[in-house]
């Protein structure tokens, strides 16, 4: 079966597809009709993925942007007709600001809940344990946090149609991989479930800090808040590695380590879709297909 480097992102009532030299996103309007906007990938982003370790950081981060572009995107069909507070203040950089915005108040959350809140509470048992275990201590309490989100997230009714749609998602690309017709009937009979998932990298970041941030010991907090940050693109790109050759074999070590992540998508992250969700994943995957099919091969 081909493996693709095609990936997708659920949004509010639609998806965003990326490939190698296109990306799409595909929303179904409140009128039922499926809005469809494609466009080109940067040359220099497609040249900064070929690079090992590099392309990790650039991949994060890019996705992070294009990701909020399209969800602000998708809300704007279904936003009511009050201005908020980006409207008033902002005018014609109103979008702009906003999804600026989005991104810092992310990336902040991120660090407080995933880094300052595991390492402050470890403090208090630190001064008993080894550097190592002190770092073991912070990474278990990291992945305990990440699971209540996940839990708490998963029962948000407001994200159940976005995670059908991830489903959509993951079903169109198996579909595609397996070289069938990209109809909703052979979509539909596909696993809702897959290796690539960004479900999985997060589990596989988790899993390498606690490695990363047991080499540089534990120092004072001020040290250890500098390390974390300052090694995070390193783990990031570590974790992407990783990912990549999970990817790319099927072998029993590989099932092992993909295992965690398709359980979290299991239950969590991605639900069986309604047909009409993968008649829009179906749009968004078609318009970013390459003209050579050699190009996006995992």
């Amino acid at each position: 079966m081909k493996k693709t480097t095609i990936g997708g992102q659920a949004l509010i009532e639609g998806i965003l597809m990326r490939g190698p030299s296109k990306y799409s996103i595909a929303v179904r309007k409140p009128d039922g009709d499926i809005d469809l906007v494609v466009n080109d990938v940067e040359s220099r982003k497609v040249n900064l993925m070929k690079m090992p370790f590099v392309r990790g950081v650039i991949s994060l981060f890019d996705s992070m942007k294009l990701g909020m572009d399209a969800l602000m995107y998708s809300a704007s069909f279904y936003e009511d007709d009050d201005e908020n507070f980006f409207d008033r203040h902002f005018k014609g950089n109103a979008r702009k600001v906003e999804n600026i915005f989005s991104i810092v108040v992310s990336v902040v959350l991120a660090l407080v809940f995933f880094f300052f809140i595991p390492t402050f509470l470890t403090s208090f048992v630190s001064k008993n344990v080894s550097s190592f275990s002190a770092n073991l201590v912070e990474g278990i309490i990291r992945i305990i946090i990440f699971f209540i989100y996940m839990y708490i997230v998963s029962h948000s009714k407001d994200m159940k149609r976005v995670f059908q749609y991830h489903g959509a998602e993951h079903k169109s690309i198996f579909c595609y991989e397996k070289g069938l017709d990209l109809t909703v009937e052979n979509v539909r009979r596909q696993t809702r479930l897959h290796p690539r998932c960004g479900t999985s990298f997060l589990f596989t970041v988790m899993i390498i800090s606690i490695l990363v941030l047991g080499l540089v010991g534990w120092p004072n907090p001020l040290l250890r808040m500098v390390y974390r940050i300052v090694l995070l693109p390193v783990i990031v790109s570590i974790s992407y590695e990783i990912n990549r050759l999970i990817g790319k074999y099927d072998n029993k070590f590989t099932s092992m380590l993909v295992k965690p992540g398709l359980l979290l998508q299991k239950y969590f992250t991605v639900k069986e879709p309604e047909d009409d969700m993968i008649e829009v994943a179906i749009s968004a995957l078609e318009s970013v297909i390459p003209e050579n099919k050699d190009d996006d091969i995992w």
